[in-house]
This record gives C-alpha cells, structure tokens and sequence, in this order.
C-alpha cells in the first residue's frame, strides 16, 4: 500500500510544500521543483519521450493547495499552471528521487541552453 500523508504545509514565503508521511519520512519539495515535474500532460506528454523541459521557473511559487479526494492535491501555481494530479504515490517519489530528478533536469537544461530563470 501507498504511503499516505499525515501532514502538508505549504511554507509561502520559502516557496515550499511539506509533506510527512505515514511511513515515518517527510519532504520538503520547492514549488520550482513540483511545477518542472507537474504530472500534467502539458508537461509530461502522453509518452515518456514527450515530457517537456520546463524553464524559467525558479521564482514559480504555489497559490493553493487544493485536496482532490483522498487520493491527491492538485496545486494551483503563481505562473498559472494549475493541471495535473499530485497523488500521495508521486509526490513520495518525488521526494525519494529528488536529488537524481534534480541533477537530471539542471543538466538537460545545460544541454538545451536554458537556465532556471
């Protein structure tokens, strides 16, 4: 089984979402890195090879969280992007594989010659 959250605190000024875990762990996920990894078709495609390199978004910060059931939030982001489903199940592995999907974006964006803006 998923694990679920216990508690989500969206820190406004540190631009931050705080989700803890019933499985003892808790992360702290910056709103620049959820809107890059938005689970929308807008950024992620209908295929692994249409996923979109987001850029520009580092000063991107979240304007509400809202719950959609009891299954996930959807975030409503200050650029306006507000599509995409964020279930307990992805925002957990966005949290365990935050520094590889990090390190993996800041270099395609090298490799494209963006920057995080």
């Amino acid at each position: 089984m998923s694990p679920r959250p216990t508690a989500i605190t969206l820190h406004r000024a540190s631009r931050v979402l705080e989700v803890a875990f019933d499985d003892g762990v808790a992360y702290r996920l910056p709103a620049e890195y959820l809107r890059v990894e938005s689970p929308s078709a807008e950024v992620q495609g209908h295929a692994p090879e249409q996923k979109v390199l987001v850029a520009g978004k580092r000063a991107v910060g979240i304007d509400a969280v809202e719950p959609v059931g009891h299954y996930a939030v959807a975030l409503r982001f200050s650029d306006g992007h507000s599509t995409g489903l964020y279930t307990w199940a992805y925002l957990h592995q966005l949290g365990r594989e935050q520094s590889a999907r990090w390190a993996a974006y800041e270099a395609a964006l090298a490799r494209a010659g963006l920057d995080r803006g």
